[in-house]
């Protein structure tokens, strides 16, 4: 995203000067996934670059706090198989 996002600000000549640095980090947040702009909008970071930085190292650890859940979710599955744990089913009153 953040590759595109420059890429189209060549054609915004707006976004290229030192005064616009700010309308382009509000420019950029806006168009962050929820989850990475929940986190990065509390920080009202000014600079550009460190905001793309910030923004990379959010993404990098929502993907790792996802695939540790997953992982986790997969293991307990396995251990405790599928079935619900107060079926009633088999037991006699």
């Amino acid at each position: 995203y953040a590759a595109k996002f420059e890429e189209l600000c060549r054609f915004a000549p707006h976004y290229n000067t030192m005064e616009a640095e700010e309308d382009k980090c509000v420019k950029f947040k806006n168009g962050l996934r929820p989850d990475i702009k929940q986190l990065i909008g509390f920080s009202e970071i000014r600079d550009f670059p460190t905001l793309v930085n910030k923004s990379r190292i959010c993404d990098k650890d929502s993907k790792a706090k996802t695939s540790y859940y997953k992982a986790a979710n997969e293991k307990r599955g396995r251990d405790m198989g599928r079935g619900r744990p107060y079926d009633k089913r088999g037991k006699k009153p």
